[in-house]
């Protein structure tokens, strides 16, 4: 009965992952098409992009619908997620980026959108984070902390899997190892419901992922990316506080914050790196540069690929480490997750000075 019961809920969560991808592929093509005919290009000549001609940023469009239709089929209504409030925040951040793909949208307009979003999943929407695991002999947060601390986060990872969609399928890549991750857990601690919103987000990032590797044909923009971030926090609050009080497996109930950023590291520590080195200098944090790590990959003579597969690489690294070293405790584990990163950067920066590229020379005289 128990292999029979696995059997069905492994079929159903390959379904999923199908169906996402199958509509993801269904609806490119139309948007390539509508792109060409009204000329809804790129912004080529920014000195921030990679390409010389037009491409599309309508993909998250493809992202928003296939992930919308699938979790609203497949998804059992169940109190481990508010989908209402869910998709409710979805649909907002879509508006958002669709507008800011097609015309722009001020930095002021997005923060306020994407604080009203975070503010509508964590209080009436109740997806906060409620306790710190004894990190800081922090254990239990009051409902105050609790929430900033959660809306915070959520607006941290939003924007975090916006900034690293710089070079082709870095992004999708990113969110594919980030959802297909918390998918595994939450199937292994039997949250079936929250596995299922995760595979319908990793379905229609494979689709996108089909025409964003190099040479790509369409980018996600801000309507996929911000989708993206938005699950992935999402997914990431529901996993700390289920694992807090999961006694399937002790790894995951005593290191669910460590985990969480190992899964998130890639994006979260590459955002708050940039974010220091403007703010050090005196510029705003959100002032656009060439100083994420894909940009210095880039500069090192890596291709699109070998960048997005390095950092994948990197990012998955992160995620072993807790399991190997699971028995330390989340205060070290964090540390060790950030002396890892940082031990990445000063490499990365060794072999630009040793190469002697240009782009060390812009770095610097960025920073």
């Amino acid at each position: 009965m128990l292999e029979l019961l696995r059997s069905s809920h492994l079929v159903y969560n390959v379904l999923i992952v199908v169906f996402s991808i199958f509509i993801t592929l269904l609806c490119i093509p139309s948007i390539l098409h509508v792109a060409r005919a009204r000329h809804l290009y790129d912004d080529v000549g920014h000195f921030r992009k990679q390409h010389d001609h037009g491409i599309p940023r309508l993909g998250g469009v493809a992202i928003f619908v296939s992930f919308t239709i699938t979790a609203m089929l497949f998804s059992v209504i169940d109190k481990s997620l508010p989908l209402s409030y869910l998709l409710t925040a979805c649909i907002m951040l879509f508006a958002m980026g669709l507008k800011d793909d097609l015309s722009g949208v001020n930095s002021s307009t997005k923060f306020l959108i994407q604080f009203v979003v975070a503010a509508i999943l964590v209080i009436p929407g109740d997806i906060r984070i409620t306790s710190m695991y004894g990190i800081f002999n922090i254990s239990a947060l009051p409902y105050a902390p609790s929430v900033i601390l959660s809306i915070l986060g959520i607006m941290l990872i939003i924007n975090a899997f916006n900034l690293i969609d710089g070079i082709d399928g870095l992004a999708a890549t990113t969110g594919i190892i980030v959802n297909s991750t918390f998918a595994a857990l939450f199937i292994y601690m039997g949250e079936y419901e929250l596995a299922a919103i995760s595979l319908a987000m990793v379905g229609a990032t494979v689709g996108f992922l089909r025409y964003n590797i190099t040479p790509a044909k369409i980018f996600m923009g801000d309507t996929g990316a911000l989708l993206i971030g938005l699950l992935s926090a999402v997914m990431a609050i529901r996993f700390m506080e289920i694992s807090r009080n999961n006694s399937v497996e002790p790894l995951l109930h005593s290191c669910g914050p460590a985990l969480t950023l190992a899964i998130l590291s890639g994006p979260i520590f590459d955002t708050l790196r940039v974010f220091v080195l403007r703010i050090s200098k005196g510029r705003s944090p959100f002032d656009a540069d060439r100083n994420h790590i894909h940009h210095l990959l880039l500069s090192l003579g890596l291709t699109h690929v070998q960048a997005t597969l390095l950092l994948s690489v990197i990012n998955l690294m992160m995620i072993g480490i807790v399991f190997l070293f699971g028995n330390i405790g989340n205060t070290l584990l964090i540390l060790l997750i950030i002396g890892g990163f940082l031990a990445a950067n000063r490499l990365i920066l060794f072999f630009l000075r040793r190469k002697g590229a240009s782009g060390y020379a812009f770095y610097k005289s960025k920073i």
